[in-house]
């Protein structure tokens, strides 16, 4: 079969594409090679993503740049590759595939497209549709994973970490927080309302985490174990964890606010950080596997969060993580964690 080169291309090669955007870019130059007047492309995949619901890919033809656009869920439905597109010159905009709109591929020229270039963008649209439908799959397997997985252990997941006991050792600043009387919220309320306020506590949480760089390693009913891992200087990465859980305390505040004008009851929470080493690894029976953190740091900073009712805090800091930070802390002395041989330096954040 005597092809054109970027349907050739689309046949034989597409499929191995990395990505969507390295996938846009190289179908790009080859239509422009093939002398289509070309001034960018957009291709924008439909994801199942509890905040994004699409993802954009933006091509300039000028210099191959790609950009990514992203479509919230809960936002209007957009068309941010068509607006984009129309900014450049006259679009010809194709869906791909039997995909109900999941999958769109769009082309703007430098002028108006002819007859025979429309046919032949449509065409690039059909023989398109089996190299995008892998590529699709795999952002979908990606974000289902991302959002129930996380990150970190999304990506093990993907590069066929799948057998049991296999981890890696992580040093990292670790985060562990959990609300205050949960189990009494539970029993005096409906459950819509229980989830409402779980969905609260972990937005503000798990929100500031992200914005300082952590990554949530767990959910633990109304609990979250979180860390922020060592990359050069343990100092920064303490430092990040720091101000994530300021953060958190300052949008707990807020939400405090919020609560007392609806007359329902403050979720207090208590938090505990430390410095350490975690083995992050595949754990299970032998047809049911998880990914979780163990080790003597885990369970340290578990324990150090147990003090802060009986110390009256918000927020505590162990010693080793104390010894990295430039954060000025308050010193709490020592004290026995249950189920650790030595006595913990406890710290805490100044009262503002």
């Amino acid at each position: 079969m005597n092809l054109p080169a970027p349907l050739a291309w689309l046949l034989d090669e597409a499929g191995t594409s990395s990505g969507p955007d390295p996938f846009l870019a190289e179908l790009g130059t080859r239509l422009l090679a093939d002398g289509l007047p070309l001034a960018g492309g957009a291709l924008t995949l439909a994801v199942p993503h509890p905040i994004i619901a699409r993802r954009t890919w933006l091509w300039r033809a000028e210099d191959g740049a790609v950009i990514e656009a992203l479509g919230f869920a809960e936002g209007p439905v957009d068309h941010a590759g068509r607006d984009w597109l129309a900014g450049l010159g006259s679009v010809q905009e194709d869906l791909v595939g039997r995909t109900a709109e999941k999958v769109v591929l769009g082309w703007a020229g430098t002028r108006q497209f002819d007859p025979a270039e429309v046919t032949r963008l449509r065409q690039t649209a059909r023989f398109a549709a089996a190299p995008l439908a892998v590529l699709a799959e795999r952002a979908t397997r990606s974000a289902l994973l991302e959002a129930y997985l996380g990150r970190r252990s999304a990506a093990r997941v993907q590069a066929g970490a799948l057998s049991r006991g296999t981890g890696e050792s992580i040093r990292a600043a670790l985060l562990y927080a959990d609300l205050r009387n949960f189990t009494g919220l539970s029993e005096e309320h409906e459950p819509a309302r229980v989830i409402a306020a779980l969905n609260d506590w972990f937005d503000r949480l798990a929100g500031a985490i992200h914005a300082f760089g952590g990554e949530v390693l767990k959910f633990i009913g109304d609990g979250v174990l979180a860390i922020f891992p060592v990359n050069d200087l343990p100092a920064e990465a303490c430092d990040r964890a720091l101000r994530a859980v300021v953060a958190a305390r300052a949008g707990m505040a807020h939400l405090e606010g919020l609560r007392h004008e609806q007359q329902l009851p403050p979720l207090r929470f208590g938090a505990a950080l430390h410095l350490g080493e975690i083995l992050w690894g595949n754990v299970g029976s032998i047809d049911r596997l998880d990914f979780t953190a163990i080790g003597p740091a885990v369970n340290l900073v578990s324990r150090l969060e147990g003090l802060c009712r009986p110390l009256g805090r918000s927020v505590l800091i162990s010693g080793a993580l104390a010894a990295e930070t430039r954060t000025p802390l308050v010193s709490l002395g020592e004290h026995a964690l249950r189920g650790i041989a030595s006595p913990c330096a406890v710290f805490t954040l100044p009262e503002t």
